[in-house]
This record gives C-alpha cells, sequence and structure tokens, in this order.
C-alpha cells in the first residue's frame, strides 16, 4: 500500500463512455482542467503529459494500464515545482463503474513516500477538477474557477 494516498469517489449522471471521452480528450480536458491538455498514446507504456494552452508541460508520465470505459492508470511526475519533481513519481487510477443512471468515479493518487508534498498538494487540486467535470457533464458547463491555469503556474 502506498504511504501517501488520495481518494475521491464522484457520481455523474452520464455514461462510461461520455466520461471516459472528457477524462483523456483535449478538446474536453481544456474546458474544466486549468485550460490544459493531454497527450497520449493511450496504450500501456505509452508516454502522457498535460500542458498548459503555452505550451508549458505540467505533468509527465507513461500509461500502465488502460481497459476504455473502466479504469485507467498512470504513472505521474509533476514537472513545473522542483520541490514537487524531487519526490519521483506518483500512481493515478481512475476507475469508472455504472451506478444506476450515474457513473461512479473513483480517483486514487498515491505515492510510496510518507508524508508526499506531491500528493498534499492534489488532495487540493482534485476536488474543484473533478466537480468542473461534473458540472460540465450534467450541465454542458464547466466550474469558471477551472477554465484557466492557476495564478503562479
Amino acid at each position: 500500500m502506498a504511504e501517501s494516498q488520495f481518494v475521491y469517489v464522484i457520481y455523474i449522471r452520464t455514461t462510461p463512455e461520455k466520461l471516459w471521452k472528457a477524462l483523456i480528450e483535449p478538446e474536453f480536458t481544456r474546458q474544466y482542467w486549468c485550460d490544459t491538455t493531454q497527450e497520449s498514446e493511450w496504450k500501456p507504456g505509452a508516454s502522457w503529459q498535460i500542458s498548459f494552452s503555452d505550451g508549458r508541460v505540467a505533468d509527465t508520465g507513461e500509461v500502465v494500464e488502460i481497459d476504455p470505459h473502466r479504469r485507467l492508470v498512470l504513472k505521474w511526475r509533476h514537472e513545473i515545482d522542483a520541490e514537487l519533481r524531487a519526490e519521483g513519481y506518483s500512481l493515478l487510477t481512475y476507475e469508472l463503474e455504472q451506478a444506476g443512471e450515474t457513473v461512479k468515479l473513483t480517483v486514487t493518487h498515491e505515492m510510496d513516500k510518507s508524508d508526499s508534498k506531491f500528493i498534499k498538494a492534489v488532495s487540493g487540486g482534485w476536488p474543484p477538477i473533478l466537480s468542473s467535470l461534473k458540472s460540465l457533464l450534467e450541465t454542458g458547463q464547466s466550474l469558471e474557477a477551472t477554465r484557466r491555469s492557476p495564478e503562479g503556474m
């Protein structure tokens, strides 16, 4: 088990297919994830990165596991803050499960480092991003606060 871990569960009124698309396709992520896009070939072993619209790379890693519409596991390292980058790679897992008219999305972000500053940072970042994703899929509008990159990034 990881020494530092963040787990978040959210129910979204959508389908697994639409949620999957919103998690990986640039035209969706840009709307709810601070004007960023993800780039990958979306197959095991493929490189993966999140970039801001100005071209700066925020995070990098690799696709560890992919089961479309069900599960995605990414090896993830932060690139902007030197202290967080020095902590090395974390593991992010998305799990999608049909739950009636909703999809249960479980996000687990973990690192084999006790008291990880990176995990502490993402623990504050994931809730607004996932809330904005939910709003986008359910209403067609993301949350205003997550449409642009945070100040200082």
